[in-house]
């Protein structure tokens, strides 16, 4: 059995895939990797076959019909044989001493983990410093943990990312997990489906995942965030429906106070872009989105709604001037794009 599955969804990536690719064959044959060409227009499944062709024993490639990225990741555990299952995106890359440090302590200490959460940073096109996402406040380094409960809490601009954070395959598909086709920022979901799983988790303070930003097309790119906020409101409804708060917390408080700061998360990100969006229905999708919740658990709905979160349920010019203030302070802390 391989120790780690990497997932590589891939849509017209034929321009950077290769480095990202290149980054993961320097695990050698303790890895299997398992590129998705999503329905690509360009060279991308010509490159995904050669290296399957090159390296038969690691490489794994699956050519489907466009679903998103979404689907990429369902066909990628569908097949994945690895002990862990991490995705990394097609854009971005495994830092070379890291990821050898990453897979010593997945065969070793981190072994019998659910989750094993590392570093991530964002490496910058424009000349920006880049920029640690860390967990040190959170965890000890190098420490199996048994449980939620004998870590210390998230501080609020960290939360559990795709980035961040490695499964245990079993678990993934003991979640019974299936992301939804054609939408963005799904990789949310995916996570919070797997979290209240989880159990023993292990923390390697080393910044395994380099997160590129800077591509005008990216899905993190603010005027697509703003165009494509329909999608966050989605995330933020299946991730409410995902997660059953009371059953968390009956199961651990600390996991409950990060599920519920993840749900938090997610729901501030869409009113934002909600009320930045010249949409004129944007304000009635927005109370379309609140209506979901408050059918779907009413007194968790009643509690986001009236926290933090209320500053954004001004409608109109007042409100979208409020939405512009929240986002240009959360993007001076953590330059997400």
């Amino acid at each position: 059995m391989k120790i780690l599955s990497v997932v590589v969804p891939c849509y017209n990536s034929q321009d950077y895939m290769e480095g990202c690719i290149e980054s993961i064959l320097k695990g050698g044959d303790k890895v299997e990797i398992i590129i998705v060409d999503d329905g690509s227009k360009d060279r991308t499944g010509e490159i995904a076959d050669a290296y399957a062709a090159k390296y038969p024993e690691i490489v794994k490639v699956v050519h489907q019909e466009n679903g998103g990225h979404g689907e990429g990741i369902n066909a990628g555990l569908k097949i994945a044989t690895g002990r862990f299952f991490k995705v990394l995106d097609s854009d971005d890359r495994f830092g070379e001493d890291a990821f050898k440090a990453y897979l010593e302590s997945l065969e070793g200490p981190a072994y019998e983990a659910d989750l094993v959460m590392t570093n991530y940073v964002y490496t910058y096109h424009d000349g920006r410093k880049n920029k640690r996402i860390h967990y040190r406040a959170s965890f000890d380094a190098e420490r199996l943990y048994n449980s939620w409960d004998e870590t210390r809490k998230f501080r609020i601009k960290q939360y559990v990312t795709l980035h961040s954070s490695t499964f245990r395959t079993e678990l993934m598909r003991e979640s019974g997990m299936v992301l939804p086709k054609h939408v963005f920022y799904e990789d949310n979901v995916m996570v919070c489906t797997v979290l209240p799983l989880t159990n023993k988790i292990y923390y390697l303070d080393r910044d395994l995942y380099l997160y590129t930003i800077g591509r005008e097309d990216q899905s993190v790119a603010e005027d697509v965030m703003t165009k494509r906020y329909k999608h966050q409101i989605l995330a933020a409804s299946l991730i409410f429906e995902t997660c059953h708060l009371d059953e968390v917390k009956k199961k651990s408080k600390r996991l409950y106070q990060l599920m519920y700061h993840e749900m938090f998360m997610m729901y501030g990100i869409a009113c934002v872009f909600a009320r930045r969006s010249p949409e004129e229905d944007s304000d009635a999708n927005l109370e379309k989105m609140w209506e979901r919740a408050y059918a779907f658990d009413e007194k968790y709905a009643k509690k986001l709604r009236k926290s933090v979160l209320c500053i954004l349920n001004v409608k109109g010019k007042s409100g979208r001037r409020m939405a512009d203030l929240v986002y240009r302070f959360a993007h001076s802390i953590v330059k997400f794009n």
